[in-house]
């Protein structure tokens, strides 16, 4: 399926009052679920609160777990992801309100577990996949001081086998994330065995926001 993205420069004027909120990690460390609580403490529309894009795109597009080292599952994870956030901004645009965006991930993650591939592939999916034009869409909306980035750290006992997600090594998925997230220059805030509880890791987050 073709998508149309939207080049920032277009987006940028209608875009400047959203708030946007990326939850980002290695695979069972709660994402989804700080997800559905912001969303739900924010009483946001479901259009205004993207769920996991990766599991979608896996299915429609016949990938497996045994395909995570391949670009194109990545890329093509990422290209939804862009999106799903174009979408969800294009829908803020017309809100009389002002709006906020939770996001249950970003393009980031498909970059990280490319980082992650080339290590053991040998090539060069990461640069690939941030020089594209849909990643270069988002990255000024990432960086931009209405976006939070929220990571959250592996804690010891969480990671469940669900015959989807990735196994990967937690804590070095967790140093690739920091490690890219500082090198494109992406602000954002680390969620880990000390703030473990739901409740307490909302209050983080909308403390983060100025709620």
């Amino acid at each position: 399926m073709s998508r149309t993205f939207i080049h920032d420069a277009m987006i940028e004027p209608d875009m400047s009052r959203l708030r946007a909120v990326y939850i980002v990690g290695p695979s069972s460390t709660g994402k989804t679920t700080l997800c559905n609580a912001l969303a739900k403490r924010l009483c946001l529309p479901t259009s205004m609160h993207i769920t996991e894009v990766a599991r979608t795109v896996m299915k429609e597009q016949g990938y497996t777990r045994a395909d995570v080292d391949s670009y194109s599952m990545q890329h093509a994870i990422m290209t939804a992801q862009v999106a799903k956030d174009q979408e969800a901004r294009l829908q803020a645009s017309v809100e009389p309100r002002q709006p906020m965006l939770v996001s249950d991930r970003s393009a980031v993650d498909a970059v990280v577990y490319a980082a992650l591939s080339d290590i053991k592939t040998k090539s060069n999916s990461t640069q690939l996949l941030i020089a594209s034009p849909e990643f270069q869409t988002v990255l000024p909306l990432y960086r931009s001081p209405r976006s939070t980035f929220v990571l959250l750290r592996p804690i010891k006992g969480w990671l469940v086998d669900d015959g989807v997600r990735s196994l990967e090594d937690g804590e070095h998925c967790y140093d690739t994330f920091v490690k890219l997230l500082r090198e494109l220059n992406i602000p954002y805030v680390e969620l880990g065995e000390s703030c473990r509880w739901l409740e307490e890791r909302v209050g983080v987050v909308l403390r983060q926001l100025g709620i």
